[in-house]
């Protein structure tokens, strides 16, 4: 095959002068990766038509596995379907025009085609010079976009909010276009989500912020607005709607909070603009984008994880109020248990005003975007952000089978419920100290929960209680200034007050051997039968009766829930046991298991009366 017959010749110097070429063919003739912004790897192409060539072409992010496969290497042959136009600016060497490929095939592999195809030189404008990376003198910084929908001008019925009305409008980008490598774009987007206003007030300073979803026929994008902007913008956005958004700064999604499919995110400025989309039939743009994960894999998504689910409302928990530790508000809380076709089931915790006005009565189907993986006692559960949106049954076609599913289910259908406490499953086993040790609990990525029953032999009583912060929401240890005053370092301030807190270092023994545990404020508080204020009082009054209080629970037996986990500090990593609940020994219970556990083992079918 003559291969130098596939290129498209002289398509580079038509691209760089914001020329439409379709589907350009051109080859590869090295590349390389370099460092970008954030966590991605990004790779930098010197590709050629034949007859010119250009060294500043990036492949897309999402592209990067063609080259790690290998699919994209030296003397390839590629099609070009979609890309566009960025000015990059470089402090020491000014503007550059860099090429970024968003969508290619590649036609023949290097190791066939094996060498240059002949012999491309770089770009040379009207004048005679040449022009560094390919592009021509007359280029200019303006994105543009091949294979896309051709830009049309759009005319808008600007409301007045003090923005400028000189918004280009005529070149619409992609969402799944943008990246940090473009200065100058305009998406048209609707509204799919919109977060509160939250605050914040730390050493840092303070501050506010909202965030919202946008999403178009390309992809989805999560833009955040910060002080200034966050005021500005807030009250002008709705839900639902479209509008024209140019300039911001794009920089590497934190995955952390957000699951929307992009590696990328936006942060609006300054300079953003944005106005309503008035004259543009938005049923064109999609409403929302789910990424639903089966409830049989919520228990394999790491702790704090962000997920999409899709259920049926099995059953509906009472509405409960309860005292936040920290702000010392009242809550309303109510659980919500859903299944799926995979015979599973999630408990979905709803706060406040979602909790109240939720009614499963009907078992509807509930669509969730954005929920959190949460974990208590081994088990898995699902909490909902202030981003987080919920839908009941949504007319899409995943809720419309599933509620087809559910409708003919036999009533004694069984579930395998992912959100099960300690009192069942693997975590619910009771283990002596020497067999969580021999089993290696805590080795792994994740904490790992068990049972036992064992002697509390020995508490470090003198340095049980600490002086933490009096601030409701934090429990940092404060530095006594010996001046009457204490300071936290964590909210950078000085108080004349405090309050104590429980921190026990105790040691456990059964027939096996000895362990050392820690307990926390309500575990300890649970254990000695007093808070942690009414100890601080003995402590400073009476030592003998303060000293009473721990030898009181010595050498009593005790059912014991504990977790354990590996953790590093100052450069050491050790095993860390800390205990979740601790009581007394419910006899008749555990002499009960223990029979139970007898029979099984010798092969005794005989339930235990």
């Amino acid at each position: 095959m003559e291969y130098e017959k596939m290129l498209t010749k002289g398509a580079l110097k038509s691209i760089m002068n914001n020329e439409d070429v379709k589907d350009p063919v051109m080859q590869v003739l090295g590349v390389r990766k370099i460092t970008a912004a954030g966590a991605n790897e990004r790779y930098r192409l010197l590709i050629s038509d034949g007859h010119n060539l250009n060294s500043f072409a990036m492949l897309a992010t999402q592209l990067n596995g063609m080259v790690s496969s290998g699919e994209i290497n030296e003397f390839s042959i590629l099609k070009i379907k979609r890309h566009i136009i960025s000015s990059l600016t470089d402090r020491s060497k000014g503007s550059k025009q860099v090429m970024i490929l968003i969508d290619l095939a590649v036609m023949v592999a290097g190791d066939v085609v094996g060498s240059k195809i002949g012999d491309p030189k770089p770009i040379i404008d009207n004048s005679g010079q040449m022009v560094e990376n390919g592009g021509s003198a007359s280029v200019d910084s303006k994105p543009q976009s091949n294979s896309l929908a051709k830009p049309h001008s759009v005319q808008s019925s600007v409301i007045d909010n003090g923005l400028q009305r000189d918004i280009d409008v005529s070149n619409i980008h992609p969402i799944n276009s943008l990246s940090p490598y473009q200065n100058k774009w305009t998406i048209r987007a609707r509204v799919v989500n919109k977060a509160p206003v939250r605050t914040w007030n730390n050493q840092r300073g303070e501050g506010k912020l909202f965030s919202m979803d946008l999403l178009d026929e390309s992809g989805e994008i999560r833009a955040t607005a910060f002080n200034s902007e966050c005021d500005k913008f807030f009250d002008m956005i709705e839900v639902n709607k479209v509008y024209f958004i140019t300039r911001g700064a794009i920089k590497t999604a934190n995955k952390k909070f957000s699951n929307l499919n992009n590696d990328y995110e936006l942060t609006l400025s300054s300079e953003t603009q944005i106005f309503p989309c008035h004259e543009f039939d938005d049923s064109q743009l999609p409403a929302l984008k789910f990424n639903f994960v089966p409830l049989s894999q919520v228990k394999d998504v790491d702790v704090d994880g962000i997920v999409d689910v899709i259920g049926v409302c099995h059953t509906v928990g009472e509405l409960t109020m309860l005292m936040s530790k920290t702000t010392r508000k009242e809550l309303k809380k109510r659980d919500v248990t859903i299944v799926d076709q995979s015979q599973s089931s999630v408990t979905i915790t709803l706060w406040d005003t979602q909790a109240e006005d939720f009614d499963g009565s009907l078992q509807p189907v509930i669509a969730i975007k954005g929920s959190r993986i949460r974990e208590f006692m081994g088990s898995k559960s699902l909490s909902l952000l202030g981003s987080t949106v919920m839908q009941i049954n949504p007319d899409i076609e995943e809720a419309h089978r599933l509620r087809g599913w559910y409708d003919s289910l036999p009533s004694n259908s069984e579930f395998n419920n992912i959100s099960t406490r300690s009192d069942v499953g693997a975590n619910s086993q009771f283990l002596t100290i020497k067999g969580a040790q021999l089993a290696q609990l805590g080795s792994g990525d994740k904490a790992d929960y068990y049972n036992m029953y064992s002697h509390l032999i020995f508490v470090k009583s003198e340095s049980a209680l600490y002086k933490a912060c009096p601030k409701p929401d934090c429990q940092k240890k404060v530095i006594d200034r010996n001046d009457g005053t204490y300071r936290c370092e964590k909210c950078n301030d000085e108080t004349e007050n405090f309050k104590y807190r429980l921190m026990l270092s105790a040691q456990l023994s059964d027939s096996t051997g000895n362990q050392w545990v820690t307990m926390f404020q309500e575990t300890a508080e649970n254990l000695l039968g007093t808070t942690s204020a009414e100890l601080g009082r003995l402590m400073e009054e009476s030592k003998e009766e303060y000293s009473d209080v721990f030898q009181k629970q010595m050498f009593k037996l005790f059912e014991i829930r504990a977790r354990a986990k590996m953790e590093t500090y100052n450069n050491e990593t050790r095993l860390k046991v800390s205990l979740v609940n601790i009581k007394p020994i419910d006899y008749k219970a555990a002499s009960t298991k223990l029979i139970a556990n007898i029979k099984r083992l010798s092969g005794i079918t005989t339930s235990v009366m």
